[in-house]
């Protein structure tokens, strides 16, 4: 999979603390933590059903609920905490995709990697249906992530050729889809999904023709809070109050 390719858990040099951005259900913590046992994870989502439904599945794991567009309002341990995080399909949910990031930052550890995807090409009726703001191209999503300020590593467009054509399904289906969700799933509809599932397994791991990016981003260590800051944040984390989003106008001081 190409978040845990990107994610370069094995070149790790201490413990890995994880923190994943819309960690839903939990579906993505299960895998991780059936790959990587040793790693310590955290997830934060909007839904508190959600919350609830990942504890369950992922016992061995800690979930919050937490709203990305306000500041980040875990136990003061968690600001600068996570060595790693991944934020997968989760932006373009979002308004103001940079205040998000720049919320995240605050529990992010200097040098951390942040893998995040978006979905590219054109939006179908029914991504707008699920909460779709916008899709991106490889040029806004790095500017989302600089403005952010974050340091972009790479970014790369993945999911060609199959990817793309189970969305040109998706779009072509048009609102059709949307009213299928209300019953049962056609015969065709649950065809096409098992068909698809295969076949994304021979997707180009990079293409400029992929509608999906996967960049890697990485917290810049001179733009943390001083060592003397980050270890007042680290020694209560039993006390709840809101994480500060970095400020970059005091970073060098």
């Amino acid at each position: 999979m190409l978040i845990f390719r990107a994610l370069e858990l094995a070149r790790a040099s201490g413990p890995i603390r994880l923190l994943e951005l819309g960690s839903g259900q939990g579906e993505l913590s299960a895998e991780l933590k059936q790959r990587h046992p040793e790693v310590e994870l955290v997830g934060v989502d909007l839904s508190q059903t959600a919350v609830a439904m990942a504890r369950a599945k992922v016992p061995c794991a800690t979930f919050f609920q937490q709203d990305l567009t306000q500041p980040i309002a875990l136990a003061a341990g968690y600001c600068g905490w996570a060595t790693h995080a991944i934020c997968s399909e989760v932006l373009e949910h979002l308004d103001d995709p940079v205040s998000a990031l720049k919320n995240v930052r605050a529990c992010l550890a200097p040098g951390a990697r942040l893998i995040i995807t978006v979905p590219a090409g054109p939006m179908s009726e029914f991504d707008k249906h699920i909460g779709h703001r916008a899709h991106f191209t490889p040029a806004s999503l790095r500017r989302v992530l600089t403005e952010a300020g974050l340091a972009v590593e790479s970014l790369t467009a993945a999911g060609f050729p199959f990817f793309n054509l189970y969305r040109l399904t998706v779009i072509a289906r048009g609102r059709r889809l949307i009213d299928d969700l209300g019953g049962e799933l056609p015969l065709s509809a649950k065809a096409a999904i098992w068909a698809f599932s295969r076949l994304f397994r021979w997707n180009k791991a990079h293409s400029p023709r992929g509608w999906q990016l996967l960049a890697v981003a990485v917290e810049p260590i001179r733009a943390q809070r001083s060592a003397g800051v980050a270890a007042q944040y680290l020694a209560d984390a039993t006390t709840t109050s809101a994480c500060a989003p970095v400020n970059e106008q005091g970073s060098d001081s």
